[in-house]
C-alpha cells in the first residue's frame, strides 16, 4: 500500500466561483500541498502533509463558512493520484518560457517561429506547487523577465516544484537558491533540477526563510497574503541595495493590506493582476 495523503473533501453549493475562491483563500494559511479544483462534481480536494494541518484547516473552514459548506477529511491511499490527476497537464507560455512537462516537450517546440528564442523549463508535475497552470505563477513569470537578470542572484522563498529558481537561472541569473519548509516539494524540486541540469548553478535547501540572513538581488515570494504582510520587514531584508522583490499569492481583496506593508520597507515598481490575483515588483535603494 503507497503512503496515505490527509485529504479533505469540500463540498461547494453549485461551484459557487466567488465562494470557491474565498475557501482557497483561507487553506492557503494551512500550506495545502496540492489542490484538486472541480471539474463536474462542486468539490474542492486538498491534500496535506499531516492529519493535523488537515484538521486544523477544517476547523477554520468551519469557523469561516458554517453550514454554507460541508468538509469530510479522508485519507488518500495511493501516492499515484498526483501521476495520473495531473497526467494530462500541457506546457504553458510565458512571455519567452515554456513551462511544460516531460511529455509536452516536443509539443511545446512545434511550429514555433518567434522572433526571441523561448526557453524551457521542464517541471514534472507532483505535490511540489508550480507548473505554471495557476495565475500566480504566470504572474511572477512575467514580473521576472521584465527584470535585469544578467549575472544576478536569486533566492525563490517557498520554490515548491522550483519553478521560479528554475526560471531566473534560464533567463539569465548567475545563481539561484529556492528554500520550502515542505519536504516533498523540495524531493520533486531537486527532480525537476536534474531535468533541467542546472545544478551547478541552482540549489534548493529545506528551511523557514524568516531564519535566513543572506540576500540576493531578486527576491520571489509566492505566498499567501497574510504571510507576505505579517513578514514585510523579513523579506525586504533579504533585498540586496539595488534589488528587486517580486511578490505574488495574494488577492484583489488583500491588496491594501500586503503592498502598504511592504511599501514601508521597498519602493513600488508595478503591479499587475490576473483574475483575483495579485503581483507586485519592490525595488530597494
Amino acid at each position: 500500500m503507497g503512503k496515505a495523503w490527509p485529504a479533505l473533501d469540500i463540498h461547494i453549493p453549485g461551484c459557487d466561483p466567488q465562494l470557491q475562491d474565498l475557501v482557497l483563500a483561507e487553506l492557503d494559511e494551512f500550506h495545502p500541498t496540492a489542490i484538486q479544483e472541480p471539474d463536474e462534481r462542486p468539490v474542492l480536494r486538498a491534500f496535506f502533509t499531516t492529519a493535523e494541518s488537515r484538521e486544523a484547516a477544517a476547523r477554520a473552514l468551519a469557523s469561516a463558512f458554517g453550514s454554507h459548506l460541508f468538509v469530510e477529511s479522508l485519507n488518500i491511499e495511493d501516492e499515484d493520484w498526483a501521476a495520473r490527476s495531473q497526467a494530462q497537464l500541457r506546457a504553458v507560455t510565458v512571455g519567452r518560457i515554456v513551462v511544460c512537462p516531460p511529455w509536452d516537450m516536443g509539443e511545446a517546440n512545434r511550429g514555433r517561429e518567434t522572433p526571441s528564442r523561448p526557453l524551457f523549463v521542464i517541471i514534472r508535475p507532483s505535490m511540489g506547487f508550480g507548473t505554471g497552470h495557476h495565475a500566480t505563477t504566470r504572474l511572477t513569470l512575467r514580473a521576472l523577465q521584465a527584470l535585469p537578470l544578467e549575472g544576478r542572484t536569486a533566492l525563490d522563498i517557498g520554490c515548491g516544484s522550483g519553478v521560479l529558481a528554475l526560471a531566473a537561472v534560464t533567463l539569465g541569473a548567475s545563481s539561484a537558491i529556492g528554500i520550502d519548509i515542505d519536504p516533498d516539494a523540495l524531493l520533486n524540486a531537486i527532480d525537476n533540477l536534474d531535468l533541467n541540469d542546472l545544478a551547478s548553478r541552482v540549489r534548493f535547501e529545506e528551511g523557514d526563510f524568516r531564519e535566513i540572513s543572506a540576500p540576493a538581488d531578486v527576491v520571489l515570494a509566492n505566498l499567501t497574503g497574510a504571510l507576505l504582510e505579517r513578514s514585510a520587514a523579513q523579506l525586504a531584508a533579504l533585498v540586496k541595495p539595488s534589488g528587486h522583490l517580486i511578490v505574488s499569492g495574494f488577492m484583489e481583496s488583500e491588496k491594501e493590506s500586503v503592498v502598504p506593508a511592504l511599501q514601508q520597507f521597498l519602493t513600488l515598481d508595478l503591479i499587475d493582476q490576473e483574475e483575483e490575483w495579485m503581483c507586485a515588483v519592490f525595488h530597494a535603494t
